[in-house]
């Protein structure tokens, strides 16, 4: 599950992305064969911290289970 991060707040995806021209048509991140493509992964502090991307906007997403 996606979600971004703010200051204090995890947000869904479809609160920020359902206006970038970068979104799918739903609204939602565009994924691209297992890859966030509208974002660049960001190198990880740690094995058990999840999977985070800066999007384009300048937005913090990360991939939590």
């Amino acid at each position: 599950m996606l979600v971004v991060l703010m200051k204090n707040q995890l947000l869904s995806p479809e609160q920020i992305c359902q206006t970038c021209l970068l979104a799918d048509p739903s609204g939602k991140p565009r994924w691209r064969q297992g890859k966030l493509c509208c974002a660049q992964r960001l190198p990880k502090v740690t094995e058990s911290q999840p999977e985070q991307y800066q999007c384009r906007m300048g937005f913090r997403i990360a991939d939590i289970h």
